[in-house]
């Protein structure tokens, strides 16, 4: 599959059109299998204990998502959350960022389907594993 939108092209859609999140993150990879998106975690990340904040991890899955879908469709900025279901699996780990590693499992032409998997980074285990469906606007 040929990707309409490289890491490069992701990082200005969201310095343009997400600016309000987009110094959060970092893509760290777009290819044709899909999307690592780092969460630079900072202090307003963490929750009492230390640990990174279900919001936050909420936060890096659905934008993982999002820039994997497209990733394939090219900047449609109304493409929208319809559902997401999280499972926390284990605590991040203390002082490391989080990768969300998002794949598109089906591109329609108003759905689209995918899974996050969450890791705090250097470690093998999963963090958190998310299912995603998304409305994609359609074509004018």
């Amino acid at each position: 599959m040929q990707l309409k939108m490289d890491a490069g092209a992701l990082e200005a859609f969201l310095a343009a059109d997400f600016g309000q999140v987009a110094e959060e993150f970092a893509v760290e990879r777009a290819d044709a299998s899909g999307v690592t998106l780092r969460l630079k975690v900072a202090e307003r990340h963490l929750r009492p204990g230390g640990t990174v904040s279900g919001p936050s991890i909420f936060g890096l899955v659905d934008v993982a998502m999002y820039l994997a879908i497209l990733s394939r469709i090219g900047p449609v900025a109304l493409t929208v959350t319809t559902n997401c279901a999280i499972d926390f699996m284990r605590k991040p780990a203390a002082g490391r960022d989080l990768l969300g590693e998002a794949r598109v499992l089906k591109l329609g032409r108003s759905l689209a389907v995918g899974d996050v998997m969450v890791f705090s980074e250097g470690l093998a285990e999963p963090v958190a594993r998310a299912g995603l469906t998304y409305a994609i606007p359609p074509k004018a």
